[in-house]
C-alpha cells in the first residue's frame, strides 16, 4: 500500500488538510455557540448578529470542505482502485503457470475485485482519517479542559475500556476476516465453475445437485457471518453501553456546574456537544483498527498472488538474433529431460524429442500419459528438471524454451477458445492490424470461411462466451484460422481436429504445411488419419517418450 501512498501523497496531504480544516470548523461553531446562546439568554446581547454570522461561515465552510474531501477522496480511490487492479492483472498473466494452479479462478476474481478495492478505499481513508479524527479528539479534548478540567477528565473514563477491549479481540477480529475472505472466495469460484461449464450441468441434469451445493456454501456462509455479527453486536453493544455511561456521568456533572452557577447554560450545551465529539471521534480511532485489520488481510490475499514466482524469459539476446533473422525454419529439440509438476512423479523421464522445420511431428499416447504436459513444455509453461529444451533457427542460433521464445509459436489447444465478440475481433487478437483479406485468407485455409460467409454479418457476426452459437469444429476451425493469421514459424495443434471430419482434418493439415513449406508443425491427437500425414511419430506411455516413425 505504501506505493499508493506515496504516488498520491500530495492529493492526500490535500484531502488531510481539507479534513482538519472541516474539523476545526465544527469545533469552533460549537464554541460560538456556546457564546451565541449566552448572548441570547442575557450575557453580551450587542454580539447576537456577530456570533450568529460566524455559525453560518464555519457551518458553510464545514459544508463546503466535506463536498471537496468526498470529491478527492473518490478521485484517488477509483484511480488506486484502477491501478491496484492493473498491477495485480499484470502479475497474474506474467505469473509462472504452475504456480496460479493453486488458486481456483474465482478466488483469483475475489482478489482482483473485492480485495482491490478494501486496499484502494484504505489507501485513501486510513491515513487522513486517523489524523483528522485524532484533531477532533486533541481539540475536543483541549475546549473542554480549558473550561472545566474535571469535566474533560470524566470524558476521558470510557478511553482506558475500550483500549483494553480493543487489543483483546484484535486477534479474534483478525481471524474472522480471513475466514469470512475465504468463504467469499469459495462461492465465488463455484459460481464462476458452474457458469463456465453451464452446459455439462444441463446436459447431466445436475442443476439440482448445483443447487444443493449452492445452499450448502450458502448455508456455512450465513453461519460464518451470523458468528461475526453477534461478535460485533456484543462488543458494539458493551461499548456502547460505556459510552452512555459516561454521558450520563457527564450529564449529571454538568447539570451540577450550571446548579451550582460554575458555568453558563451556552457552556452546557457546549459541553455535550464537546462530550460527543471526543465519544465519537474515540470511537472513530478505534473503530480504524478492525478496518486496518481489514485492509491488512486484503493486502496480504493480493501479496500471495504479486509475490507468486515470475516467468524468466530466458536467452534473450539470442532470440532478438533470430527474430532480426528471417526467423522461418525452426527446429524445436529436447534432450534427456525429466518433467513432473510439484511433488510429483515423472511425466516423461529421460525424454528426447525433435520437430523439424516443414515437417508434421505427431505425439500420441493414452490420456493421462503426458501429451498435454509436453505442449506445456514447449509453450515454456513448464519446465525440465533435467535435461535441455530448446530451439534453433536454420543458422544455428539456439535458445532454452521459455517465456521468452513464445513469439515462434502458434498454439490451438484443446477445447474451445473463442472469447465473446465478433469473429473478426477473435482473429485479431494474433494480430491487430489484420486486413479482412487476410482473415479471409486463414479462414479458407482452415476451412472455415465457407461456413463463416453464410453467417448473418459473416466476419462481423458476434459470438457468446466459449463460441457460444457455434458447433465445435466450427468452433476448432475458427482457433486454427486465428493461430495461423499469427503466421508463427512453429504450431502447435493439441487435439485441435478432433471435432473434425477425417476429409475436412485431412485438407486443413495439408493446407497449413502447404501454405508455409518451412513451418513447423506438433499434433497431439488420437486419430489414425492425422499420423497418415504425419512425418514423424512420438508415443507417450508409462512416462517414456519413444519415437515411433
Amino acid at each position: 500500500m505504501y506505493q499508493y501512498v506515496k504516488r498520491y501523497w500530495f492529493s492526500i496531504c490535500f484531502y488531510i488538510l481539507a479534513g482538519v480544516f472541516g474539523t476545526v470548523m465544527g469545533l469552533g461553531s460549537s464554541v460560538v455557540s456556546k457564546y451565541l446562546i449566552d448572548a441570547v439568554t442575557g450575557v453580551r446581547k450587542d454580539k447576537i448578529l456577530l456570533f450568529a454570522v460566524l455559525i453560518i461561515g464555519m457551518t458553510a465552510a464545514g459544508i463546503i470542505s466535506n463536498a471537496v474531501i468526498s470529491r478527492i477522496s473518490a478521485r484517488i480511490n477509483v484511480v488506486i482502485q484502477n491501478e491496484i487492479q492493473a498491477d495485480i492483472f499484470q502479475k497474474i498473466l506474467y505469473t509462472e503457470w504452475k504456480e496460479l494452479q493453486q488458486f481456483r479462478s474465482g478466488d483469483l476474481l475475489n482478489r482482483l475485485s473485492n480485495d482491490a478495492v478494501q486496499v484502494a478505499s484504505s489507501v485513501i481513508s486510513w491515513i487522513p482519517n486517523s489524523i483528522t479524527k485524532l484533531v477532533q479528539f486533541i481539540g475536543a479534548f483541549a475546549i473542554i479542559f480549558y473550561y472545566d478540567p474535571v469535566m474533560a477528565g470524566i470524558a476521558l473514563l470510557s478511553a482506558p475500556v475500550t483500549v483494553i477491549f480493543s487489543r483483546k479481540f484484535m486477534g479474534k477480529m483478525r481471524t474472522y476476516n480471513n475466514e469470512m475472505r475465504e468463504m467469499t472466495s469459495s462461492l465465488m469460484s463455484f459460481q464462476d465453475d458452474t457458469f463456465q461449464n453451464i452446459q455439462t450441468v444441463k446436459a447431466l441434469d445436475l442443476t439440482g445437485v448445483f443447487e444443493k451445493k449452492l445452499q450448502s456454501l450458502q448455508n456455512r456462509y450465513k453461519e460464518k457471518m451470523l458468528d461475526y455479527n453477534k461478535f460485533t453486536v456484543y462488543t458494539s453493544s458493551f461499548m456502547s453501553a460505556v459510552g452512555t455511561g459516561v454521558s450520563y456521568i457527564c450529564f449529571g456533572w454538568s447539570v451540577y456546574r450550571l446548579w451550582s452557577g460554575y458555568i453558563t447554560t451556552g457552556t452546557l450545551l457546549m459541553f455535550f456537544q464537546m462530550a460527543n465529539s471526543l465519544s465519537s471521534s474515540f470511537s472513530s480511532l478505534i473503530q480504524i483498527i478492525p478496518a486496518a485489520i481489514n485492509a491488512a488481510t486484503c493486502a496480504g490475499r493480493l501479496m500471495s498472488v504479486s509475490e507468486l514466482e515470475k516467468e524468466n524469459a530466458l536467452d534473450m539476446e539470442k532470440v532478438d538474433r533470430i527474430l532480426e533473422k528471417e526467423y522461418k525454419g525452426i527446429t524445436i529439440e529436447l534432450k534427456e529431460v525429466n518433467i513432473h509438476y510439484k511433488d510429483g512423479e515423472n511425466v516423461i523421464h529421460r525424454g528426447d524429442f525433435i520437430a523439424n522445420a516443414g515437417e508434421i511431428t505427431a505425439v500420441v499416447g493414452p490420456s493421462g500419459e503426458g501429451k498435454t504436459t509436453l505442449i506445456r513444455v514447449l509453450l515454456g509453461l513448464l519446465h525440465p528438471m533435467e535435461g535441455r529444451a530448446e530451439l534453433k533457427n536454420a543458422e544455428g542460433i539456439k535458445c532454452r524454451l521459455s517465456a521468452g521464445t513464445r513469439e515462434f509459436f502458434s498454439y490451438v489447444p484443446q477445447g474451445n477458445t473463442i472469447f465473446a465478440g465478433s469473429i473478426a475481433e477473435n482473429m485479431r487478437m494474433v494480430k491487430e492490424d489484420a486486413t479482412d483479406e487476410e482473415i479471409r485468407e486463414v479462414l479458407e485455409m482452415a476451412c472455415a470461411y465457407d461456413f463463416v460467409k453464410k453467417l448473418p454479418k459473416g466476419m462481423e457476426t458476434v459470438v457468446g462466451e466459449k463460441g457460444s452459437g457455434l458447433s465445435e469444429g466450427q468452433a476448432q476451425r475458427l482457433a486454427i484460422a486465428r493461430a495461423l493469421l499469427k503466421n508463427a514459424p512453429v504450431l502447435i495443434l493439441d487435439e485441435a481436429t478432433s471435432a473434425l471430419d477425417i476429409d475436412t482434418e485431412e485438407r486443413v493439415l495439408k493446407n497449413i504445411m502447404k501454405k508455409e513449406k518451412g513451418r513447423t508443425c506438433v499434433v497431439t491427437t488420437h486419430r489414425p488419419s492425422v499420423l497418415s500425414v504425419s512425418d514423424h511419430i512420438y508415443e507417450i506411455r508409462e512416462s517414456h517418450l519413444k519415437k515411433l516413425k
